[in-house]
């Protein structure tokens, strides 16, 4: 009941559900359905269907019927034009079915009369085969009420039958339709059934019979036929069908019937499926077949890239897709797939620009010719490239005439020169007998003659009909191989039905294992039960097609007539050759900086030697002279990174470039921390000790202790220290190559040049960079507001404070401008060093010129190295750090308390010339004034008296020189005795009583 239900199924998917059109042409009325039964009118509701009297024209109608009553007659009527239904001549009726187990003959056959399904009014006609007689019953009526009017009969094995016993075969021929492949292959399967019944040692005990049908090479009609074979008898051992559509349906339904089907005329590589086709053979070798010989193709001239176009139908899909996976296996890459449905225009273009050189097409004829004249029009052809065709096309396909493209005949004929193509070998080109002891020439010669001299291209299928001839042969030789292993298990090939596992076990295991030599050539199927054929190798040379060798697919042999002709010296490459080529540096910008970054480096140890030999000179050591040595060091390391900056792989190997790249990182970045640290943490401590007014007295007298100023370059080395160490242990350094746009030569070679450029690089060094750059650009800023705030501050704690700041803002502004050039000049390597290692050179000759050259030239100019050393040795002061720093200190409040005294005795003269003048006045006034006083009164003293003009304690002598220094002065600690101490304060109130006594 399955299968039943199953065909049924099958017959009812090719039909269409057409929908109305208007027309204006009229249309058909309205029929009646026949009695129990009704008409199902598509697309149409109920409400229409009761209001509709005239159906368009091309409409359609079902008829269906009531119950298990089925259909006998058309099924399907459509309207014509003329306002006429389609087939009205037959009826249509709904019958009662009469059980179908009937139909069928276990061991004989029954013809059913008239033919189709068992309706009231069949008769039935028994008859057993060869070997086994008839018991019951000859023929059976189907009455009105759906019974049969006698029993089933059976057929019984006859023990006296020494005769043959017939196998039956059920196939499928394509007589008409759209290939008419069955008009050759027919005949062929015949003689071919001839010779093996006529044979002893194939068979003996059996006779082969063929019960074919024409199945139009239409899945449709195929579905009806093949249900006439299964439900009518004899029962068939297997069935060949004809046409991949037709094989697809008959393979999918024959595994619920247990049969084995060999195809003669199939190439779907879709059938090739095994899990959807478990008992499927064919002599017709697939379309893949093509692909083994074009993968030896392409390993033979050495190609490892090519390109595909297809014509997007599923023949064609399958075919690529199986390529794509062998070429796969064989390290071959597709670069390009393209497909078209109809204009092949872009598709050509795009494998253009896509610079595709081997090109595998699969198409049909006629997509050829618009195929090639786009190519004609893109010039996709010539010496750079091959095109790989299939091989039934006709000879003359590229010149015939046609109107869908608009090339000329010579356009055509120049685009396709030199094409490869591969064509299935149907025929055994070598003379030799195979199995059926009848060499290719002769079978041709046999078939003509069976076809009666009809013109062989103009009967369908002779090409394909020694692949026919050949089916049989297997066949027959898989049963024959079957008669052993059967008798064994106490079975026999007549006992075969549809329901016998075991039999057609043994068939397909036969099948699977041939091998022998028929007029196709060897006969050996694969996995997939797909036939393995030898493959032609032809090429077009001069507008026509030569052999060039052959290739046979299971044994994997390729016979190479060397007869090949290229339009260039030889095959051409599969893609346009490229050549790495890596930018280097120019090697004279490298010689150029490398001297001015050594006369640097040998200014800079000139400085440093300068620097230590002079570090007791008072002058030096106001400059903080270790901070000073710590920026020579750090500017002598910093133009030690030129050198590996300029280092690539035009003098060092690929695998040691990641040294190198440590060396760029390390030395220029602690070189920087070294000498813009030291810069900075003097500019730091300036700021930070003189720049507040309200506080700047008593910073003033602070002392400022040397190990705060290394504590904070230590810091800033510690800082740049620890990032570069955890940015080299979580993410170090290693190279990367940077491609650039491809360049083509000067010269007309079929190369390109493939600029390459090593960068020093890490996962995340956008990221690393991002906090570095971060971390320096903000101290860079912070250097320059402080050099800006301090500019009008003078201190001799740090004397060249002023000279550090300039040092600042110029290595300040060509960092920030350098950084982000580099980043975008990243790719131009020239440019990128020369600007990057001339910014480190410009701003480390600028900082040691302003810290240093000063120095020089003043101690050179005013000679101040001796004298402070003589002085140091007379006064035989503690060449101590400390103790000096104190002796200044003392000098410094020396020389301000002499001013004030100077001040001081100023003042004291201006009174005492304000005090003469007043005497002089009263010794005037007098004489006049004592007359008019009383005379008793004592005269007053001509003179003033002495103590009214003694000097307040602790002024000097007046006799002294004003401009002298008193002898306490010429020792500082004896500057202050301890009782005689005096302030500005006391100074004015000792001047009080004087002016007023």
């Amino acid at each position: 009941m399955a299968r039943l239900l199953f065909l049924i199924i099958l017959y009812a998917l090719p039909s269409l559900v057409v929908p109305i059109h208007n027309s204006s042409t009229g249309g058909c009325a309205i029929i009646r359905p026949p009695r129990d039964g009704g008409i199902r009118y598509r697309g149409l509701t109920q409400e229409q269907i009761r209001s509709v009297q005239i159906l368009p024209v091309d409409y359609e109608i079902e008829y269906i019927c009531r119950g298990n009553r089925v259909i006998v007659g058309p099924k399907v009527r459509k309207c014509l034009p003329n306002g006429t239904w389609t087939d009205m001549t037959q009826h249509s009726r709904c019958l009662l079915l009469c059980p179908r187990v009937w139909t069928s003959l276990e061991n004989g056959r029954v013809m059913a009369k008239p033919p189709g399904p068992p309706v009231e009014g069949t008769v039935l006609h028994y008859s057993c085969n060869a070997g086994f007689i008839l018991e019951g019953r000859n023929i059976s009526h189907c009455t009105k009420l759906g019974k049969w009017d006698a029993p089933k009969p059976t057929c019984l094995y006859d023990r006296n039958y020494t005769g043959k016993k017939k196998l039956y075969i059920g196939a499928l021929f394509p007589m008409s339709g759209g290939w008419p492949g069955g008009q050759a292959c027919m005949p062929s399967a015949q003689m071919a059934l001839d010779l093996v019944n006529n044979r002893s040692d194939i068979l003996p005990d059996y006779e082969l019979e063929l019960i074919h049908y024409d199945s139009m090479c239409d899945p449709g009609e195929a579905t009806k036929l093949l249900y006439d074979l299964l439900y009518t008898e004899p029962i068939k051992i297997v069935l060949m069908p004809g046409c991949s559509g037709v094989s697809t349906l008959v393979a999918e339904a024959a595994r619920m019937w247990n049969l084995i089907v060999l195809s003669y005329g199939s190439s779907s590589p879709a059938l090739s499926n095994r899990q959807r086709f478990p008992t499927f053979f064919r002599t017709h070798p697939s379309a893949t077949l093509h692909n083994p010989t074009r993968v030896q193709l392409f390993q033979k001239w050495k190609w490892t890239r090519i390109a595909t176009i297809q014509q997007t139908t599923e023949v064609f899909t399958s075919t690529l897709d199986d390529l794509e996976q062998r070429v796969k296996e064989a390290g071959i890459e597709i670069s390009v797939r393209q497909s078209f449905l109809t204009d092949p225009a872009v598709a050509v273009k795009n494998l253009k620009r896509q610079d595709a050189r081997i090109i595998v097409g699969l198409f049909y004829e006629t997509e050829a010719r618009k195929v090639f004249c786009e190519v004609f029009k893109e010039k996709l052809y010539g010496k750079k490239y091959v095109w790989f065709l299939i091989g039934w096309y006709a000879d003359n396909w590229f010149k015939i005439k046609d109107p869908a493209i608009n090339c000329t005949v010579e356009n055509m004929t120049e685009a396709v020169e030199g094409h490869v193509t591969t064509e299935i070998v149907m025929l055994n080109p070598e003379t030799v007998r195979g199995v059926s002891n009848m060499t290719s020439q002769e079978f041709l010669a046999a078939l003509m003659s069976r076809l009666g001299g009809k013109n062989p291209e103009e009967t369908g299928g002779f090409q394909e009909a020694p692949l026919a001839y050949d089916a049989v042969w297997a066949l027959a030789l898989a049963l024959n191989k079957t008669v052993a292993p059967l008798k064994a298990k106490g079975r026999r090939l007549e006992d075969f039905n549809y329901n016998n596992h075991d039999i057609t076990s043994e068939i397909y295991r036969a099948l699977n294992t041939s091998s022998f030599e028929g007029v196709s050539g060897q006969v050996v199927f694969d996995a997939q039960g797909s036939r393995m054929a030898m493959t032609l190798i032809e090429q077009l040379q001069g507008g026509s097609y030569k052999k060039i060798g052959y290739y046979d697919s299971s044994q994997k042999n390729l016979s190479w007539f060397g007869n090949d002709v290229w339009i260039g010296a030889g095959p051409p490459a599969d893609r346009t050759v490229v050549i790495e080529e890596y930018r280097f540096l120019s090697q004279k910008l490298f010689a150029s900086v490398s001297v001015f970054a050594g006369l640097g480096i040998l200014l800079g140890i000139v400085c440093l030697t300068f620097n230590i030999y002079n570090g007791n000179v008072r002058y030096i050591q106001n400059s903080q002279p270790y901070l000073n040595n710590m920026t020579a060091v750090g500017c002598m390391m910093a133009l030690a990174a030129v050198f590996p900056l300029g280092i690539d792989g035009h003098h060092v190997h690929r695998s040691q470039f990641p040294v190198v790249c440590q060396f760029r990182l390390w030395l220029l970045g602690l070189g920087f921390s070294l000498a813009y640290g030291s810069m900075f943490t003097k500019i730091w401590w300036v700021h930070t000790l003189f720049t507040k007014k309200d506080e700047k007295k008593e910073k003033k007298k602070q002392h400022l202790e040397p190990w705060k100023l290394y504590a904070t370059v230590g810091v800033l080395l510690a800082i740049d220290f620890l990032s570069l160490m955890i940015w080299q242990i979580v993410d170090p350094l290693h190279i990367t190559v940077e491609k650039f746009t491809k360049e083509a030569p000067k010269e007309d070679l079929d190369v390109l040049i493939q600029p390459l450029l090593e960068h020093c690089n890490s996962e995340k060094m956008n990221t690393w960079l991002g906090v570095v750059y971060g971390y320096k650009g903000l101290l860079l800023l912070l250097g320059i507001f402080l050099a800006y705030e301090t500019k009008s501050v003078s201190t001799e704690k740090i004397n060249d404070h002023r000279a550090v700041g300039m040092a600042i803002y110029n290595v300040a502004v060509l960092c920030l401008i350098t950084a982000p050039v580099t980043m975008i000049l990243s790719s131009q390597q020239d440019a990128s060093f020369g600007f990057a290692s001339l910014a480190i050179v410009f701003s480390v000759y600028i900082t040691l010129v302003v810290l240093f050259v000063p120095k020089m030239r003043r101690l050179i100019t005013r000679g101040e190295w001796q004298s402070e050393q003589q002085d140091t040795l007379k006064t035989g002061s503690s060449t101590n750090n400390n103790d000096e720093e104190k002796s200044r200190q003392l000098e410094r409040e020396n020389r301000e308390l002499q001013k004030i005294i100077q001040e001081k005795e100023e003042r004291v003269s201006a009174l005492r010339n304000q005090l003469a003048e007043r005497q002089a006045l009263r010794n005037r006034r007098r004489p006049s004034t004592g007359q008019n006083q009383n005379h008793n009164a004592p005269p007053p003293s001509s003179q003033p008296d002495p103590k009214s003009l003694l000097l307040p304690p602790g002024y000097p002598n007046p006799t002294t020189d004003n401009h002298s220094l008193p002898p306490s002065f010429s020792n500082s600690s004896n500057l202050y005795p301890a009782d005689s101490k005096m302030s500005r304060n006391h100074c004015h109130n000792s001047q009080i009583p004087l002016l007023y006594k």
